[in-house]
This record gives structure tokens, C-alpha cells and sequence, in this order.
């Protein structure tokens, strides 16, 4: 007998203007297809224009009338980040909602972003920091949704201060907690400071619970040549309805945390089931680690002179932008 999987309703988003970054495969993919199957036009900002363009062809299948467009994105390059804002800031359309999603996930060696920075923290962390600034007015204007995808590896290990560029001992668990962590508190500080500024936007966080999704597969360019055993334990226990959840699944938090007129600045989203690994999404308590008002105020400012970026505090003002290397002082 098959299982019954959950899944939410979306409201009507036509005439919304979505951007979902890491949208070429898994879960955002699946976020991209679901809110162009809801009407909004979606923006797919991708780092391999083919894996892009065989995403969007994949959701035409599905979604005949979809109407997506692809992007140049390289989250691990300031550059990048900054052209990318320049490109949505020229167009001068306001973005409704914007999911933080793209990420890398425990490279076996330490790696570095461009400018220098751990892979993931500079990646994760830092390059959605970035971009948020960089569409700060398109936001604004929008009055957006910004959902940022945590893990639930932000309930554990904690942010490195002391060595935040992981240049003294590499863990790439470790680090990817802490580029979650960093996300995470970014995330609610930034619907903190948009209701104290009264930007309109509204800043919540999700989490896929635990699936097969790619993060830990095969990846050659972060020099991964085979999947990890974890990996394959995941698929085992998904497969067989074993507690965990499925791609499809893992899509439903963020997706109800974007869209849902019931979702909530400054909250957090995932699964229902038992660990919060799998099921039915809904609110959860915000993870400890994520608490801190201080230790969030902390990383909006280290984070805005690691990018070089600022948050202007007028609507139609240019954020300031520029290239950096890792000063973790």
C-alpha cells in the first residue's frame, strides 16, 4: 500500500516575483516548480547554466505556462553576487519572495570561496548575506518573504569565533554548523531590523529535516567522487518510509515558510514527524542556537565587513559593494 505524503496548498501567486537560489536540482527544484506552478515568475539564479537550463525544461514538462528565467550565480563569489544584483536591480522589478536555499555541504578537505573564505561559511553564509543586501530595494519594494534554509545541523556545534575561516583545524561538519548557525541568525535579525526600520520585509527560517537530496551525493568539484555513507543510509531509510522524509517532502517547509499567509516573521519551519527529520511541515521552536540577539548583531556585522556590503537604510538606495578578502579580525 502506498504511503500518503503530506503536502501544503499554496496560494494564488500570480504577478509575485520569486528568485530561489540553488533551484538546478533537489530542493529548490522543487520550490521553483511549486511556486511557478502557483503562477509567480520565478528566477532561478544558477552556477552551471546546462544543469539550469535542464531544471527549466524539467518544470516546463510539468508546468506548461511556467514562466522562469535563468541567472548567473556563483555564491562563492563576491563578484558574482554583486553582477547578479546589478542584473535584478537594472530590470527595477520588485521581488515578492526570495529563498536563501542554495548550498555546499561538508566537503571532505577545507576549501575557499574566491575571496578566501571557507566554502561553505563564505557560501552559505555570507554569499546570502550579500545578495540579500544587494536586493535590499527590490525587496523593500516587493514587501518580500525571505526564507532562508537552515539545517538541522543548527542545533548543534556552535559559530567559531575564534577562527571563523577554519585556517587552524577544518572540521566540515563543524563548519557547516556554523555556516547555518550564521544563516539562521541572520535570518531573524534581518525581520528584527526590517520591523524596527519599517522595511516591509518579512524574514523567517526553514529546514528540510533529513532526505536524499544531493547535498551529500557525489560532487567532484567540492572533491567528493562518491556518494557519502550517510548518503546512502538516507536513501536506505527514505525509500522505506523509515522516519525520515523524501525530496519532496523536504521542499514543504521553506515552501509553506514562503508562501503561507499563516507563516510568520522570525519563526522557523520543518518538519512535524518525530526529530523533526520527516513529515508534515509546520512551526517549530526556534533552535537555541539561534536565540541570541547579541550573537545575531554580531553576525550582521562582521558579515557586512567580511562582503563588504551595507543594508541602506533609504528604500531606493544602492548598497555599498565591494571585494574582500578573509580579514577575520
Amino acid at each position: 500500500m502506498a504511503r500518503t505524503r503530506p503536502d501544503i496548498t499554496v496560494p494564488d501567486l500570480s504577478g509575485k516575483l520569486a528568485v530561489v537560489t540553488g533551484a538546478s536540482d533537489g530542493v529548490g527544484l522543487g520550490l521553483a516548480a511549486r511556486l511557478a506552478a502557483a503562477g509567480a515568475e520565478v528566477v532561478m539564479p544558477v552556477r552551471n547554466r546546462a544543469k539550469g537550463a535542464a531544471a527549466v525544461a524539467r518544470i516546463k514538462q510539468q508546468h506548461p505556462h511556467a514562466v522562469l528565467s535563468l541567472q548567473d550565480l556563483d555564491l562563492s563569489s563576491l563578484d558574482s553576487v554583486a553582477a547578479l544584483g546589478d542584473v535584478l536591480r537594472g530590470e527595477d522589478r520588485p521581488i515578492h519572495v526570495l529563498v536563501n536555499n542554495a548550498g555546499v555541504m561538508t566537503p571532505p578537505s577545507r576549501q575557499t570561496t574566491t575571496e578566501g573564505f571557507e566554502l561553505q561559511f563564505g557560501s552559505n553564509h555570507l554569499g546570502h548575506f550579500a545578495l540579500v543586501a544587494h536586493l535590499l530595494p527590490l525587496l523593500r519594494r516587493g514587501r518580500a518573504r525571505v526564507t532562508s534554509q537552515i539545517s538541522i545541523s543548527a542545533n548543534r556545534n556552535a559559530v567559531n569565533w575564534d577562527d571563523l575561516n577554519w585556517e587552524r583545524s577544518y572540521s566540515g561538519q563543524h563548519a557547516y554548523s556554523q555556516s547555518k548557525i550564521a544563516l539562521g541568525l541572520f535570518g531573524l535579525e534581518l525581520d528584527r531590523r526590517s520591523r524596527a526600520g519599517g522595511w516591509g520585509i518579512t524574514s523567517n527560517l526553514a529546514h528540510p529535516g533529513v532526505a536524499p537530496t544531493n547535498l551529500l551525493a557525489a560532487r567532484p568539484e567540492v572533491g567528493r567522487e562518491r556518494d557519502t555513507a550517510a548518503r546512502r543510509v538516507i536513501r536506505f531509510l527514505s525509500d522505506r518510509g523509515i522516519v525520515l522524509g523524501t525530496v519532496e517532502t523536504a521542499v514543504l517547509p521553506a515552501l509553506l515558510a514562503a508562501t503561507s499567509p499563516d507563516a510568520r516573521g522570525g519563526r522557523l519551519y520543518g518538519p512535524s514527524g518525530p526529530g523533526h527529520l520527516g513529515g508534515a511541515p509546520a512551526e517549530q521552536e526556534v533552535y537555541s542556537r539561534l536565540r541570541g540577539e547579541d550573537e545575531a548583531a554580531r553576525v550582521w556585522q562582521v558579515s557586512e565587513k567580511l562582503t563588504r556590503t551595507s543594508f541602506a537604510t533609504d528604500q531606493d538606495a544602492r548598497p555599498g559593494t565591494g571585494r574582500t578578502g578573509p580579514d577575520l579580525r
